[in-house]
């Protein structure tokens, strides 16, 4: 299991993933799950997995490396070459179907299920800021500035914190801190998701990452900010007052 946020705000965009896999408990890997593709001054694009890691590795290549035809007789395309966002999503789904139409019959097989969903996120050139979701059948939705997040996995531990504190004004540090508080909520709720973590910031109209940092267990600002949320709950429900059902 995996757990994957990102938010689309007015400012940025912010990128988070756990690394851990397991097939179970005795049986626990460490796979990055975030690609980014850089071309300063041209495209900032990030990409998040979950599920079947090798079909999530397969599609990851096909859309960026192998490339898929768009049409009949057209050019190979890949995320490098997409002049907008829109494209690269499309892309992405199209990839998607192709690895299902490799891989599918082998997997019904072996009586599994193609299980994968893809979090797409970033800017060409001077298109739009977008953030899309893909699915397992190669469609998609996009986050709006009603719904700035989009999450994938393990979400109902970190998706509460997300839905009270994130808006589409929310800035950039704050939603960063917001994902973060998600994340270690999920984490303390739900073994299959674990350190270390990967982080992405990208400032709209920038096209150049802002950060993309590992942070491991050892992170000062990390452990500082599992010990300043516990805290910071203690806190809150102690000044809440009592019911006075209690006799």
């Amino acid at each position: 299991m995996t757990y994957c946020v990102a938010l689309r705000l007015r400012g940025g965009l912010v990128m988070l993933a756990d690394t851990r896999t397991n097939a179970g408990v005795d049986n626990i890997s460490t796979f990055r799950k975030l690609t980014v593709i850089e071309e300063a001054g041209d495209r900032v694009i990030g990409m998040m997995t979950a599920g079947n890691l090798a079909l999530s590795q397969a599609i990851i290549n096909m859309a960026t490396e192998q490339g898929v035809v768009m049409s009949e007789g057209g050019p190979l395309e890949t995320l490098n070459t997409a002049p907008s966002m829109v494209r690269a999503a499309q892309i992405m789904g199209a990839a998607v179907r192709e690895v299902y139409r490799i891989d599918g019959p082998a997997l019904e097989d072996q009586k599994e299920t193609f299980n994968v969903s893809i979090l797409l996120g970033g800017q060409i050139g001077g298109g739009k800021l977008r953030l899309f979701q893909v699915y397992s059948a190669g469609n998609y939705i996009e986050a709006t500035e009603d719904t700035p997040y989009l999450q994938i996995g393990e979400n109902k531990y970190g998706k509460p914190i997300i839905d009270r504190a994130a808006t589409y004004d929310t800035d950039v540090t704050d939603a960063m801190k917001l994902a973060l508080i998600s994340m270690d909520s999920t984490m303390r709720s739900n073994l299959s998701v674990g350190m270390p973590i990967d982080l992405m910031v990208y400032r709209r109209d920038a096209l150049k990452l802002s950060l993309l940092k590992r942070i491991k267990d050892d992170d000062a600002y990390f452990k500082g900010l599992r010990q300043s949320w516990s805290d910071a709950l203690t806190k809150a429900y102690q000044t809440i007052p009592s019911p006075d059902w209690l006799k």
